[in-house]
């Protein structure tokens, strides 16, 4: 897409994927869905941020409770959980017929509203926002990043760097092995 050559926005970009992956899903086994994950999971898991690293294990030695919310596919999510061992992780959940078949209908989208995906989790675990951090790097997580007392926009697209600053927000940019952080 044109956002890959540094035109147009990551949002339109994420869409698409979003649509490729309901588009291809449909008429895929569940059981080879899963195989996959498990596959190129492993393959991936150690390519992550010294800053989310660091965030993450500071939160865990506090006793916080982590939860992960993305529009990435839930069984990738779930894979992906096996490795950083969060309190819970919401992901896209796509529907499977009786046969344990893909139809390629969505069930489930939080980026739609991963503030509601927050709030419920919080209502149903007797949870406070006292002290609480969130880390975005996109529009679609704005509205949780509204919620919390420590708002982390990480590696933020243009636009979540625009409501970070409008709102005052932390704005964190990591680029190899430095951390910078902007001042809005």
């Amino acid at each position: 897409t044109s956002w890959l050559d540094h035109k147009g926005v990551y949002e339109d970009y994420r869409k698409a994927i979003v649509g490729l992956y309901a588009d291809n899903i449909r008429g895929c086994k569940q059981e080879d869905v899963l195989k996959a994950s498990q596959i190129v999971v492993p393959f991936f898991k150690d390519r992550t941020y010294i800053f989310a690293n660091q965030l993450i294990e500071k939160l865990k030695k506090s006793n916080y409770n982590i939860i992960a919310i993305s529009g990435s596919p839930q069984e990738i999510v779930e894979e992906y959980n096996k490795y950083l061992k969060f309190d819970a992780v919401f992901g896209a959940v796509y529907e499977i017929d009786k046969n344990g078949i893909y139809t390629g209908e969505a069930l489930f989208e939080p980026p739609k509203d991963k503030g509601q995906v927050a709030r419920q989790y919080i209502a149903e675990n007797n949870l406070t926002l006292a002290g609480s951090y969130g880390v975005g790097d996109t529009e679609s997580d704005a509205k949780v990043l509204e919620m919390v007392e420590n708002p982390i926009a990480f590696n933020p697209n243009y636009n979540l760097k625009k409501i970070a600053a409008e709102k005052n927000w932390r704005i964190v940019v990591e680029k190899k092995d430095v951390i910078y952080e902007i001042n809005s």
